[in-house]
């Protein structure tokens, strides 16, 4: 495309690169010059303007954002995301319902290696969405582009993102207690948002006493199609009472501790076998404030039925030093003092 100064003269029908006020009135950018226009500019004594001018074969911005929001979310409503209209060269792509995101991220990077002014920005991988919440924005930076790179750049990535909606309806809560243990009423309120907000409901809520053969007679009964276990007192091994319990009960644990702080002493598990398998989610005591910790990156996971292993858990370490918690200062200079809180 050509960019640049020229004449009134000269500008009929480019696209104005830079807006323009004539006395009270402003000719923004981006619109393209009319005759009615150019009289306008005339009149205030303006005699040259920037414009932009297509060459032969390119697509203007609004047209080349719609076709590559086309070519990568080719059917919207079957991958639970939604597709906006196209104004200023963006096309934004937003969550049709709550879930997290799944990219293709070695095509998106491709994507956005074609052409410069072809580009997509997204939220991070397996980002808990809302509904409503923009999962990415398609942006053609120039106001148009050769349609040779469009056509490239759609052919990179195609069903390069989709949302994974929740699998599952319920959850079940079991919270131990311990004599001057934390109140559990604040973790509860916090815990029942945290699976609100996935779709979910919690189905039963048991508090027991802190000790394995309660605990696991609890798991044994608990409704939920998914179970999570808040101990007061924190978990602090692998043998320590809850994960015990879980194995009691007949469940296996498949991760203890996670290197996402806050959040270390998550464990993760499942209980029963075959179809009637469900997932368990040991929380850190940090699920007790709504704060973003570890927990609610494995819980939007395993809700949504994106399956998380050990080894996924491993990797979250990088980009998982979340935030200081304003009631634990400086935990990371004081290690017993953290083990304790989360």
């Amino acid at each position: 495309m050509k960019f640049g100064p020229v004449r009134l003269d000269k500008a009929a029908g480019a696209v104005l690169a830079h807006s323009v006020r004539v006395g009270k009135a402003r000719l923004r950018k981006g619109l393209i010059l009319t005759d009615q226009h150019l009289e306008t500019l005339r009149a205030g004594g303006i005699t040259q303007v920037t414009v932009a001018r297509a060459d032969p074969g390119d697509i203007p911005e609004d047209a080349a954002a719609a076709r590559l929001a086309a070519a990568l979310v080719p059917d919207p409503g079957a991958v639970g995301l939604r597709v906006a209209a196209p104004f200023a060269g963006r096309v934004n792509i937003l969550a049709d319902g709550p879930g997290v995101v799944i990219l293709d991220v070695a095509a998106l990077e491709r994507f956005n290696r074609v052409h410069p002014m072809i580009t997509i920005a997204t939220v991070a991988p397996f980002q808990q969405m809302a509904a409503g919440g923009m999962v990415a924005t398609i942006k053609i930076i120039s106001y148009a582009v050769p349609g040779t790179e469009v056509a490239r750049a759609a052919a990179i990535a195609p069903d390069a993102l989709r949302l994974a909606g929740p699998v599952y309806q319920s959850a079940g809560l079991i919270i131990t207690d311990i004599p001057g243990g934390p109140p559990n009423d604040k973790g509860i309120l916090a815990i029942q948002g945290r699976v609100a907000v996935l779709g979910m409901d919690l189905a039963e809520t048991r508090v027991v006493a802190h000790d394995t053969g309660a605990l696991a007679g609890a798991l044994a009964q608990i409704k939920g199609d998914m179970v999570l276990i808040l101990t007061g007192s924190a978990t602090s091994d692998p043998g320590d009472v809850a994960p015990e319990a879980l194995r009691r009960a007949g469940g296996q644990v498949e991760r203890f501790g996670m290197p996402v702080d806050p959040g270390n002493l998550l464990f993760l598990g499942a209980l029963g076998q075959g179809e009637t398998m469900r997932p368990v989610i040991g929380l850190p005591g940090c699920a007790r404030s709504p704060a973003l910790n570890g927990a609610d990156w494995v819980l939007s996971r395993v809700a949504c039925g994106v399956h998380v292993s050990g080894d996924d858990i491993a990797g979250m370490g990088v980009g998982g030093l979340l935030k200081e918690i304003p009631t634990r200062p400086q935990p990371r200079a004081q290690p017993r003092a953290a083990r304790q809180s989360t």
